[in-house]
């Protein structure tokens, strides 16, 4: 009888304790989470962007005639001071050096004055002729005239043929110093640099001064060896880096609509130990169409910042050097801040899991700015509180919690 209700009750105790493992075993637990505080203090909004350096007013020194350039002794880098720094010396080229064909022509010109000289000449020593003839003539007449032999008719006839003939003497005289200077015009297209004495003396006397236009220092030499160059054709870059250095910015329409001029800006990642200070001095009215690394089609608008640093805490900068910029576009003092990795969208508006008692409580909050880190509570949410963040679809209110790493 005793060992029949000793195995009753060792029967009901497993009995009991299996149970007890099922229930243990199928009994929810609770859902692990990370977890935020709500907190007041200082929030911004930035724009983000990459960016480069730029010398506001860069000069490009250019060879104002066509001509020889010396070469170039500045290096980048090099200090010139505006009207005094000769940056580059360069000598006129021949402007009729002349090809076979030009050459040949210009020599046949030549031969055509020359021959066109001797008709000239020639015309002369007729008219000459037809003078003194005309000369003659009218003395004859005069006696013939005295002596009743010959009418005053005839007499003005023999005066007006001098006349005439003195008249065609000076259109031939004229005429000769017309084709003397068509002869020294067709001459003269045969110059060339290689007459002798010519190169050296415009080597000697022609060398022309290139001053730089503006005090700074040589950003880049384009064209440093001697050769022979167009006018217009550019020879140097000149910037004032110390003083006229800025930084420009391709921004997103969409991002450069938040922006406003005189909005303070950090200057980071350009490899210096501290940021730099700036603001912004201009936005473009003129937008462009630019494709990102991903092929993606973007309008983007060009923003000047304007250094607000003294130029020793930029001396390594450059032209052209890559930055980063963080545009401040709004911020506040001691204002409530929550993660945004706690707000989650709930029948279009914004929610949060807070967690209390061991529990998830869905709570609708009212959010104000946004950063991607931060976002501003306008209500439902008091100082201090604790949110769920990253919440999953399997969080639901009143589920139970417990935060991961926590004791």
């Amino acid at each position: 009888m005793a060992k029949r209700q000793s195995r009753r009750i060792l029967i009901l105790a497993a009995t009991m304790l299996v149970a007890a493992g099922l229930v243990a075993a199928f009994w929810p637990q609770p859902q692990m989470v990370d977890t935020g505080t709500v907190r007041r203090g200082d929030m911004t909004v930035t724009v983000d962007e990459e960016a480069r350096t730029r010398v506001r007013e860069a000069y490009v020194v250019s060879t104002p005639i066509a001509g020889r350039l010396l070469r170039v002794a500045l290096e980048p880098g090099a200090y010139v001071e505006e009207g005094k720094t000769v940056v580059a010396r360069m000598l006129p080229t021949n402007p009729a050096a002349l090809d076979i064909r030009t050459r040949e022509q210009a020599r046949a010109a030549i031969s055509a004055a020359e021959a066109a000289l001797r008709v000239a000449q020639a015309d002369l020593h007729r008219a000459m002729a037809d003078r003194d003839l005309a000369r003659t003539e009218l003395e004859r007449s005069r006696k013939l005239h005295a002596s009743g032999n010959i009418a005053q008719m005839a007499l003005d006839r023999a005066e007006s043929r001098l006349r005439s003939a003195e008249a065609s003497v000076d259109t031939a005289r004229a005429a000769i110093s017309m084709r003397v200077a068509d002869l020294e015009n067709a001459q003269a297209r045969l110059i060339g640099f290689d007459d002798p004495g010519l190169y050296a003396a415009i080597s000697g006397n022609g060398a022309i001064d290139l001053p730089a236009p503006k005090t700074g220092r040589v950003l880049r030499v384009i064209q440093q060896s001697e050769t022979t160059l167009p006018a217009g054709a550019p020879i140097l870059e000149i910037g004032d880096i110390e003083g006229d250095l800025e930084v420009v910015v391709e921004l997103l329409s969409a991002d450069a609509v938040q922006v406003r001029m005189g909005d303070p800006v950090l200057i980071t990642n350009y490899g210096g130990p501290e940021p730099l200070h700036g603001e912004v001095a201009r936005i473009d009215p003129w937008g462009f169409t630019k494709y990102s690394a991903l092929g993606v089609e973007e309008q983007r608008v060009n923003a000047v910042i304007r250094f607000t640093d003294p130029p020793e805490a930029r001396a390594a900068l450059g032209h052209g050097f890559r930055v980063e910029v963080r545009i401040v576009v709004w911020q506040a003092r001691e204002t409530l801040i929550v993660p945004s990795s706690a707000l989650f969208r709930d029948d279009g508006d914004w929610a949060v899991f807070v967690a209390e008692g061991g529990r998830a409580v869905k709570r609708a909050v009212t959010p104000g700015r946004n950063n991607g880190i931060d976002a501003q509570v306008l209500g439902g949410l008091e100082n201090g509180a604790r949110v769920v963040l990253y919440p999953s679809s399997a969080l639901s209110d009143g589920i139970r919690i417990a935060e991961r790493g926590a004791s």
